[in-house]
């Protein structure tokens, strides 16, 4: 009796099991890498680029064949556009794969809501890809350059991000829901990476364009795009995206470049970056103090200097912490006083400090974030020296 229970429960068992009836086979999609949105008119003008798997695999030779192909189609929205695309590819898209989304210029400067809310809500889509911002073209032309090195471009969109903010420090790699939740926010505004098209935009669609010794066209991060709310309203420099990126917590490494005693430049490299962030109130007025600690190394001396001496070193740390410190304190200025936007969430900061004296000045944090005093403080220690103590200059002058 036991052995027909136990024969009726697995029945049962493998039948709740069978999950199968909704699979799709690898052959019948067309698989999304980066999706691409614009503004065109009152539409919606979809690109999506594709992989093409011959074109990738290792185990047969290349055709020739681009790795990738975009398409693209207008809507009234982006989901109707993203489903007229079925009249032009051969496979439905499939963008449980996809890495990156470019949101264009004129879109972002009209509102990106409606966009997120889409590509947020669709079961579909994962939420760890980034979200990007086209500069000075759309993003149908950024998707539509192929790009060196990485055969996929999408991959190379992706990896840009990381990297540079690995290596320099002037971007910064944002997800989808990292995104939505900003924008839900009432205390801060939203910062995404910006990139444009280097070259002329017809060279960057010719295969030509990644069999060349030097490529006519490629995409480069400009610095990042500030919202207010979901709406475009400037980009910061390369060196202002840096700065804030500092206050920020994100700089992993970057080179700084100063100026010797006499005459020449030393450069180093930093090795680590800590910031704290921290919200005061006196006598009700709000302040924030900054404290970034900085490590690095020697990376390149182009000046006579004897760095076997502390007094040396000494000077090399108080050159780079003011280095640091005056350009933050000039984007500072850029975001109070131009953007007068919380982009750096000094609010949160207030808040958790004192949540009673916030509630006192929430509704006027508008017009105080834009005076907020902010204390900024640099500590640098210089570690190592490299494979070298002295310059080659220095030691043929000894």
């Amino acid at each position: 009796m036991s052995k027909i229970k136990s024969l009726f429960l697995l029945v049962i068992v493998t039948l709740l099991l069978s999950a199968c009836w909704s699979k799709r086979e690898l052959n019948e999609l067309a698989i999304v890498v980066a999706l691409g949105v614009d503004k065109v008119d009152d539409e919606y003008e979809i690109s999506i680029q594709v992989v093409d798997p011959s074109e990738i695999s290792t185990k047969q030779p290349s055709s020739g064949r681009s790795p990738v192909v975009t398409y693209h189609s207008k809507g009234k929205t982006a989901f109707e556009a993203i489903r007229k695309m079925t009249t032009l590819t051969a496979r439905k898209a499939y963008f449980a794969h996809l890495q990156v989304v470019v949101l264009g210029e004129e879109l972002a400067a009209s509102g990106i809501n409606d966009t997120l809310d889409f590509i947020a809500r669709d079961h579909e889509f994962r939420n760890d890809f980034d979200v990007i911002v086209s500069h000075n073209s759309t993003a149908k032309e950024v998707l539509n350059v192929l790009t060196p090195i990485e055969k996929i471009p999408a991959n190379k969109l992706l990896n840009s991000i990381k990297v540079s903010q690995k290596a320099w420090g002037s971007t910064l790699s944002v997800s989808i829901d990292e995104v939505v939740n900003t924008l839900n926010s009432n205390k801060k505004s939203a910062v995404l990476s910006a990139i444009e098209i280097d070259g002329d935009t017809k060279l960057g669609i010719d295969q030509t364009n990644v069999q060349r010794i030097k490529t006519p066209v490629v995409l480069n991060y400009v610095g990042l795009a500030v919202f207010k709310k979901d709406k475009l309203v400037g980009i910061l420099t390369e060196d202002e995206s840096r700065s804030f990126n500092f206050l920020n917590g994100k700089i992993e490494s970057t080179v700084e470049i100063i100026a010797c005693l006499e005459q020449g430049k030393l450069t180093t490299e930093i090795t680590n970056s800590t910031t704290k962030v921290k919200g005061q109130f006196k006598n009700d007025t709000p302040q924030i103090n900054v404290q970034i600690d900085i490590e690095q190394n020697v990376g390149e001396v182009e000046c006579d200097i004897n760095l076997t001496e502390n007094k040396t070193i000494q000077y090399i740390n108080k050159k780079t912490a003011e280095l640091i410190e005056d350009r933050i304190k000039k984007t500072l200025v850029t975001i109070q006083k131009d953007y007068q936007l919380d982009i750096l969430g000094f609010a949160d900061v207030l808040y958790r400090k004192d949540a009673k004296k916030w509630k006192k000045i929430q509704g006027d944090w508008s017009t105080i974030f834009p005076e907020l005093a902010v204390n900024v403080e640099v500590r640098v220690t210089t570690q190592g020296l490299g494979t070298m103590q002295n310059s080659l200059l220095h030691k043929t002058k000894e």
